[in-house]
């Protein structure tokens, strides 16, 4: 049984014990299946993360694993747990398992990621980080981090799977250290607080298929308000966000796994696979069908 991050009274997760695999025995796809939980730490570029498909990255999602994004080049606009803010070079991004994630990319960002399975391998915060690595030390110590983890993966030497534990535990340590380094962050505006809270709810039921009178209801305030703080934080109205949940973990299953398409339609909270057929043209231009097919024969199975 593997623990899951809690929110303790210190800001860190208790590490747990892991049985170590070798890499080879443990080789996953290069996109993680989207009901699947991830079961090894992997480093890819960004490139490779999103492989032809922005939208991986771009919409707004939630993910079973932990994720680092640590961006060396470029600019944009990433939406971190409800608040939208500006990137740049030497930004390190940290998104915890089960919290909402948009990384818009521009056509120049260039940079690396760590996947780590939320399975308590290795310390981490419990909450989504944006830093801004000035320090050339600090900014040549997470490089480094990163690259000693793409040699591990590509030259898959003995006790690759401890090596990538050890050097993970790097990066949680030189992350911690620079958010020790920032010092308390100024308490939260009560819009940032709710729109946090109306995430929290995003992240768990946005497969119910519940209306945002539901999820107003839930928060105490009205559709009208919900909305409003949801623009001035996200950038994003709160159906829009809703939206963009569903869409992203319905293209993922689609094109990602095989599951029967009337399936995906209920486990999204459609009424039907009409509604859902429906949703599909509306937001992507073709029918679920079309979609599979169309990624049939370049796509991995997963």
């Amino acid at each position: 049984m593997t623990t899951r991050n809690l929110h303790i009274p210190s800001f860190m997760t208790r590490p747990g014990q892991q049985p170590l695999q070798s890499a080879k025995s443990a080789s996953v796809p290069l996109h993680p299946s989207p009901d699947r939980p991830l079961s090894q730490i992997k480093v890819l570029t960004i490139a490779q993360l999103v492989k032809g498909e922005p939208w991986l990255l771009e919409q707004l999602h939630v993910r079973h694993h932990h994720i680092l994004l640590w961006t060396t080049r470029g600019q944009g606009r990433v939406l971190l747990h409800g608040l939208r803010r500006g990137f740049g070079p030497h930004n390190a991004l940290f998104i915890p398992a089960g919290k909402l994630l948009a990384f818009e990319l521009g056509l120049q960002v260039q940079g690396q990621a760590i996947l780590i399975p939320d399975d308590g391998r290795v310390t981490l915060p419990d909450r989504t980080q944006h830093l801004r690595l000035t320090d050339g030390l600090a900014q040549a110590e997470m490089t480094g981090i990163l690259d000693d983890m793409r040699r591990e993966l590509h030259e898959d030497r003995p006790f690759v799977a401890e090596a990538l534990n050890a050097q993970a535990h790097l990066m949680s340590i030189a992350l911690r250290r620079q958010i020790q380094s920032i010092g308390p962050l100024p308490p939260a505006k009560a819009g940032e607080r709710l729109v946090r809270r109306f995430c929290d709810l995003l992240a768990l039921e946005f497969r119910s298929g519940q209306s945002m009178a539901a999820y107003a209801e839930q928060l105490d305030i009205t559709p009208t308000h919900l909305t409003r703080v949801c623009r001035q934080c996200a950038g994003l109205t709160a159906a829009d966000m809703l939206s963009q949940m569903v869409q992203h973990e319905a293209r993922a299953l689609l094109i990602h796994t095989e599951k029967p398409i009337n399936e995906i339609a209920a486990s999204l909270g459609f009424g039907s696979a009409a509604y859902f057929t429906r949703f599909s043209q509306q937001h992507f231009g073709h029918a679920p069908s079309q979609i599979r097919k169309q990624a049939q024969g370049d796509r991995p199975r997963i």
